[in-house]
């Protein structure tokens, strides 16, 4: 199958695109060695530098490794997809168990590592998820994320405070959703403050397995106040 010439712009992104069509359609199995640079620009229509950028793309996504003075093998027929981009193809329901096993780690972690300015976070954070009870579902997830990152944030480690970055977004989306669809709020517009108020309590008083408790039971309801 025939390369063809590509598209003037973005040349970069297209000769990659291509050789990447290429790769995955099995037209260079795993373990071939690719054309080498003259030839993949005169099949594409591109210069050299051309197809050496996309090269290095197709190595960033794990699909080819160059090999010093033997030249450019494929290594995978599939890209490898970076952290972010396989959190926001994951299942909500595979999200949120993520989340139970970073967050309640977390909150023993804060109730250990606490600093007094920490529990004036969370207690700050307590204030601004009630006064997001009399707003929109969105503004109250919101102001429940930014209160559980608060708690994260105790922990003072930071890689579990990117791990609950990285999958806020998603968590978002889905609790928004499931807001919309319970219609959860309107008997309570401020559900869950009582575990809210508790966990911060737990964490300042510095009881680690209360904190990791509160927050698990807390978890484990539909939503996650």
């Amino acid at each position: 199958m025939p390369l063809g010439p590509v598209r003037p712009s973005p040349l970069v992104e297209q000769a990659a695109e291509r050789l990447r069509e290429q790769i995955t359609a099995g037209h260079w199995p795993v373990g071939t060695k690719l054309p080498g640079e003259t030839t993949l620009a005169k099949e594409l229509g591109v210069g050299r530098s051309t197809v050496r950028e996309a090269l290095r793309v197709l190595a960033g996504a794990g699909l080819v490794q160059p090999r010093q003075g033997a030249g450019v093998f494929v290594t995978a027929t599939r890209t490898v997809e970076d952290w972010p981009t396989r959190l926001r193809r994951a299942a909500v329901t595979d999200v949120y168990e993520v989340r139970m096993a970073v967050e309640v780690h977390a909150a023993r972690l804060a109730a250990r590592r606490r600093t007094p300015e920490d529990v004036t976070a969370m207690e700050r954070a307590l204030e601004g998820r009630r006064a997001a009870s009399a707003s929109s579902d969105a503004a109250f997830v919101d102001a429940d994320i930014t209160f559980h990152a608060a708690v994260v944030a105790a922990a003072h480690n930071p890689v579990l405070a990117d791990l609950f970055r990285e999958f806020t977004p998603v968590l978002r989306e889905g609790l928004v959703e499931l807001l919309a669809l319970t219609a959860l709020r309107d008997d309570d517009p401020n559900t869950a403050d009582e575990a809210h108020a508790a966990l911060v309590r737990a964490v300042a008083d510095g009881d680690a397995e209360r904190a990791a408790e509160i927050l698990r039971a807390e978890l484990e309801d539909p939503f996650a106040g």
